[in-house]
């Protein structure tokens, strides 16, 4: 458990030191803590899944973390939730770019990408409290997540407050995980099928695009992209789009789909967190894995 520990913390204070952070925020801080070791601390929380009392208390006696993020004193929990307020989004952003370096070389490009939505709940307060008052929340962030099906990496995300259709989504995504990381082909389910989303992945991104087309009462198929889908569909790739639903079970299942924050930009921050933490902790799986072949 220890060395599991000391090799995330080792990861992420290399991701986070090779990102545009400054070590302070500003000229008139205290500069007891810098925001490397801050970031690196709030991402550890959330790869041990912890609430901040819990965690801080657990980290007050790992002395062998405190002597790698060198720590002279153990933050308050509230240093940590303010910090979380304070940091711009857009580092965050930065920080998770950097963790695909870890998988990536400068030219590589992705083969297979697949994408797909799921949803993150708002759960602050417990269940039994909901009982109790008989509201029970059902609000959530849908969540979207590009996803390397041969490496199991997400390379994008795009969350928002409401339910939108999965096309709104996917046009940003596409672009977004397109520029940080090219991929051949990008594979989707129904949700997604629309004539628009062909057109920009083959005419403006240059990739192929495998989505089935869905039809109602035996209706015409229009678009020449969609023709194209129900007369040559790829059996053969579409299955890979089952992995993005495999890496939102594993990023629920180690890192909990709820989100502790009631204001949404926290939010956003959270689910930020969430996508670093599960791409270091599949880096780990990998050096996991080299260190087994080698013994």
């Amino acid at each position: 458990m220890a060395s599991r520990n000391i090799r995330f913390i080792q990861a992420a204070t290399s991701v986070v030191k090779s990102t545009h952070l400054k070590p302070y925020s500003c000229k008139y801080s205290k500069k007891t803590f810098t925001q490397h070791q801050l970031l690196v601390l709030v991402l550890f929380k959330d790869y041990r899944n912890q609430h901040y009392r819990e965690f801080i208390e657990d980290v007050g006696d790992m002395e062998r973390i405190q002597e790698i993020l060198d720590l002279s004193i153990v933050p308050h929990f509230t240093t940590l939730q303010k910090f979380l307020c304070r940091i711009k989004s857009l580092y965050l952003r930065f920080t998770f770019r950097k963790t695909l370096n870890l998988f990536y070389s400068n030219n590589d490009s992705i083969p297979i990408t697949a994408i797909d939505s799921s949803g993150f709940t708002s759960g602050y307060c417990s269940h039994y409290f909901s009982e109790r008052t008989g509201k029970i929340r059902k609000h959530f962030l849908k969540t979207s997540i590009s996803v390397d099906t041969e490496q199991q990496v997400i390379t994008g995300f795009v969350a928002s407050n409401s339910r939108v259709h999965d096309t709104r989504h996917a046009v940003k995504l596409l672009r977004q995980c397109h520029k940080i990381r090219r991929s051949d082909c990008y594979v989707m389910d129904k949700g997604y099928d629309s004539e628009a989303i062909h057109r920009l992945i083959r005419e403006d991104l240059h990739a192929n695009s495998v989505i089935p087309i869905r039809s109602w009462n035996n209706e015409i198929i229009g678009g020449t992209y969609r023709q194209e889908m129900a007369c040559q569909f790829n059996d053969c790739i579409y299955p890979r789009r089952q992995l993005v639903e495999n890496k939102f079970s594993v990023l629920k299942r180690k890192f909990s789909g709820d989100l502790k924050s009631r204001r949404f930009l926290i939010q956003t921050k959270e689910i930020a967190n969430k996508m670093i933490v599960c791409n270091i902790h599949r880096f780990l799986q990998f050096l996991r894995v080299k260190v087994f072949y080698r013994a």
